[in-house]
């Protein structure tokens, strides 16, 4: 996939832009807070219809104006996000208006890479599961429709459990109802995640190898219950009915990173080895949503320089800008920093853009 042309009004701190972009290595440098991320979140909402970074879609919207819009022109088609102010979100595939979000997930694979990654190493499971479910989403709207109406049977049997408690009223039958729900989605969620890291370890050992060393260990597995749903739900019957929630299922989930047995990366890996981590894992994304979807992400890549030295900057523009990727767009605060990486690498298409209090320039 290549973006060619970015149109954007009223987004986050942008009134208007029009940005035209090159099927290489894109580059928006400017100071901390000129917007350089902006952009590259209007590109992510063209294709995943939200925010990377700010869940509400209203706080995107410029301060005083009731609605933004979002356009990317695709070679011959065209992608739109609209969202006004107290009416909602509206996608659009070729200027006609999609029925449902889910529709155009994967219509356009997308990886973003960006500082906050090192939380897929330190925080909770559920930023694990998030990007598991992020990436097979994009290949398969199976498993996203299950995943969908799991979280909605999650929701209400929770409800159920916490309005049961309070009024002290318990009723077997309608927790079975909900039970059946999570049986029927669930068990295609542990499916589709067990294939995923089946498919997905070899493929991110190569990227991990590549940016590690050849001799650097590591482990990826996937935790789940090795027991049917419905048994699991049984089980945890009790337990649910005093916790007011559902102790049981795929939302518990979580992958285990490790450099060797017994050895967590969370807790014995040192913050370059989980930075490594984490990076390998985007890169790994890329090459998985390529294989499934027989096209190249667009990659972006959000202030990722400022804690690799020279060498390994230069090493990684190199990598993204070979054959083996496609369009890339990123941000840098150094100018001077990405044109001595431009100037090394002659062969590679490339832009240059000059980012300032809302305004795109190219250089």
């Amino acid at each position: 996939m290549t973006l060619d042309r970015l149109i954007l009004t009223n987004f986050k701190n942008y009134g208007e832009a029009d940005v035209q972009l090159c099927g290489g290595v894109n580059c928006f440098v400017g100071n901390n807070g000129a917007g350089k991320t902006n952009l590259l979140d209007a590109v992510y909402y063209l294709s995943f219809c939200k925010s990377y970074f700010n869940p509400v879609d209203q706080q995107n919207i410029r301060f005083g104006e009731d609605y933004f819009a979002v356009h990317g022109h695709y070679a011959d088609d065209m992608a739109s996000c609209i969202v006004r102010r107290g009416k909602g979100k509206e996608m659009r595939w070729n200027k006609k208006a999609c029925k449902t979000l889910s529709e155009h997930i994967g219509r356009i694979p997308l990886v973003m890479v960006s500082p906050s990654d090192q939380q897929l190493i330190t925080a909770g499971s559920e930023v694990r599961r998030r990007l598991v479910d992020g990436i097979i989403s994009q290949t398969d709207h199976a498993y996203l429709d299950h995943l969908i109406q799991y979280s909605k049977a999650l929701d209400q049997r929770n409800r159920l459990l916490k309005r049961m408690w309070e009024d002290r009223l318990w009723d077997d039958g309608m927790v079975s109802v909900w039970d059946e729900q999570l049986c029927r989605h669930g068990e295609p969620l542990y499916e589709g995640r067990r294939r995923f890291v089946k498919d997905f370890a070899p493929i991110f050992a190569e990227y991990y190898h590549y940016i590690a060393g050849p001799d650097e260990p590591f482990g990826i597995d996937y935790q789940s219950v090795d027991q049917p749903l419905a048994l699991q739900l049984a089980e945890c019957r009790q337990a649910d009915k005093f916790s007011q929630y559902t102790n049981a299922g795929p939302h518990k989930d979580d992958l285990l990173f490790s450099l060797a047995p017994d050895a967590p990366l969370k807790r014995f890996g040192s913050q370059g080895q989980q930075k490594s981590f984490a990076l390998a894992l985007k890169l790994a994304q890329f090459q998985y949503l390529e294989l499934h979807c027989g096209r190249k992400p667009i990659l972006l890549l959000d202030d990722i320089f400022d804690k690799l030295d020279m060498e390994r900057v230069q090493h990684l523009i190199a990598l993204v800008g070979s054959d083996r990727f496609g369009q890339v767009l990123l941000t840098d605060t150094q100018p001077g920093r990405v044109q001595a990486i431009f100037d090394d690498l002659p062969h590679l298409e490339h832009s240059l853009y000059h980012v300032s209090n809302g305004s795109v320039t190219n250089s």
